[in-house]
Parts: structure tokens; sequence; C-alpha cells
């Protein structure tokens, strides 16, 4: 199924394998933006209230999402990355005051091919913010003003810093520091999912999973599993998908210190359908190696990777 969509060749930026990020080919025009941003605001749960409101809210959120700029890396119109993120509102506290979830996706393109691989996927259950109708979003950097405008920063350079890890090892490192400087300007918030005393799923805890050296496997794998795997398959399959396999061998480590690793679990929420198509069609040895692996580091999904096997 993965090689079948990989045939379709597309023009994409070009990346050094040994890192070094250069300019696209096929973006003539650069840009300050990163982001290709789709921001949706829902609320079918909401009856009888002013609807204006959350139209001017996803308005607004598009546009600050959008034309912010979020680190001091320049990108041709065509790198921006492409996310959707999606706010459903299930609780009006007051005119201003709202509370809900807000799922953030995020994807980046294979190489050679009309494929795009998603990076992030993961539904944040702490949506609590205020928001008055026209009123600006402002990021300053150096203070954290609003909870609406720090939630979309903090995904902002999430999302940032994973696509820069699936070009460069450890390319997102700076925009990770950015998310994690966010998240202690948030600890005086009176909003829960900055704190880590409040759980152990939360905005505090991902961040620090990322930047910890316990989790720096998931973030090789990130780079391998992509720049290495996925980026090569269009050319060769069976060589782009052995590197995705030995890129997976990578999150043993991390999964038998921290088995209960909150960033492995967000890697698998956006990888495990991808993985179960990646192997389907591959040989007997390597899908044997593959579900003995992924039924050791993430056996909520063993369900799906017994389909890897089952066409043997």
């Amino acid at each position: 199924m993965l090689q079948s969509l990989l045939n379709h060749l597309r023009p994409l930026r070009i990346i050094v394998l040994g890192g070094i990020l250069t300019l696209l080919l096929w973006g003539q025009t650069a840009t300050a933006q990163e982001l290709r941003c789709n921001v949706s605001v829902v609320t079918p749960s909401i009856q009888g209230t002013n609807r204006k409101v959350f139209e001017t809210m996803q308005s607004s959120l598009n546009e600050f999402m959008n034309s912010q700029r979020w680190t001091d890396k320049v990108y041709a119109t065509d790198e921006r990355i492409e996310c959707n993120i999606m706010i459903n509102i299930k609780e009006v506290i007051s005119t201003d005051e709202f509370k809900g979830t807000i799922q953030v996706q995020a994807r980046r393109p294979v190489y050679q091919s009309g494929y795009f691989t998603t990076l992030f996927n993961y539904i944040d259950q702490n949506f609590h913010v205020r928001y008055v109708e026209n009123e600006p979003l402002t990021y300053n950097p150096n203070s954290f003003e609003s909870n609406l405008v720090g939630l979309m920063a903090y995904y902002a350079y999430l999302i940032i810093g994973m696509d820069e890890d699936s070009f460069a090892p450890m390319g997102g490192t700076g925009t990770f520091q950015k998310a994690e400087q966010l998240v202690n300007q948030a600890q005086s918030a009176r909003e829960a999912g900055w704190k880590s005393f409040e759980g152990t799923r939360n905005r505090y805890w991902l961040v620090e999973n990322i930047l910890n050296e316990h989790h720096k496997p998931v973030r090789e794998c990130m780079y391998k599993y992509h720049r290495q795997g996925l980026d090569r398959m269009a050319e060769k399959a069976e060589t782009g998908r052995g590197e995705v396999a030995t890129a997976l061998e990578l999150l043993r480590k991390t999964f038998r210190q921290k088995p209960g690793s909150f960033y492995l679990q967000v890697f698998f929420s956006a990888k495990s359908d991808e993985i179960v198509n990646i192997f389907t069609e591959s040989f007997s040895m390597e899908k044997q190696r593959v579900v003995e692996l992924l039924t050791e580091i993430d056996p909520t999904n063993l369900d799906k990777y017994k389909k890897i096997s089952a066409n043997n």
C-alpha cells in the first residue's frame, strides 16, 4: 500500500544525509513563516450560543499560526509544514471563557513521492482559554500572557521541531527548547496542562520527554525512519524499508529504560498504521523481526501489528 503511494513523483526539498538542510528545488520564493496550518473550531455539543465568536476565533487563529515567525530559519512557500489543528469547544464557561479539546496533526512529504507521512497526531484534553471576539492575538516569547496564545505557540514549536528532527539528526533541539521555555513561563497559569504535578501525560511531560536523554533514541529514530527510510523507498523500496526496521529497533532502548514513556506513545499514535502498511509486503524474516519488536515496545497496538504477519 505504501509503495504504491510512493510511485507518484513530487519534487521535494533536498536534504544532505549528514543532516545539513539546504533550500528547496521546488520553491523559488523565500518566506519567513514555517507553517501552513489549518485551524478549525467546532462546537457540536454547544447549543444556543452566539456562534460568531467561534467563527472569529477560528479566523484569528488561522491568521496567527500562519503569519507568525516561529524560528530564525527561512522557508520557501512550498516548504511550509502542513498541519491541522481542530479545537472542539465542549463547554462555555462565560461569554469569553471556553473549555474543550485540541487535536494537533502534522505531516511531511516523502522524497520523490506524492505521499505525506504523519509526524504528530495528538489530542490535548486540557483546552481551557479566554477569548474576546476581535481581540488581537500577540505572542511575546519572553512572557506568558494568554493561555490561548501559549497553547498555539507550544504546538507550533512541537510541529516545527518534529519536522526538523525528521530531516536532520536531533535537528529540532533548539525549537523544542523554545517550547520548554514556554512551559517554564506557564507555571503560574491557572489553567491545567502545564505543570508536572498535574499528571504524567500533559504539555510539561511531552517536551520534557523529548529533551530528556533517555528519549534520545526516539529522536534518532525520527531521523532514520524518515530521512534514511521513507525518503529512500521510492528509489529502493527494500533498502528504505530495512532502514525503517532498523530505526524502530532504536526505540527498544527507550522502552526498556522508560516503559511508560509518554513520547513513545505519541510516536506510535502517529505511526502505527503506517508501520503496518510498510511491512505488510515485506519478506517473512523481516516481518517476524518487526512484529516481535513491536509486540514488546507497543503492545497497545498489537492487533494492528498482527496484520503484518497475517499475509505471510
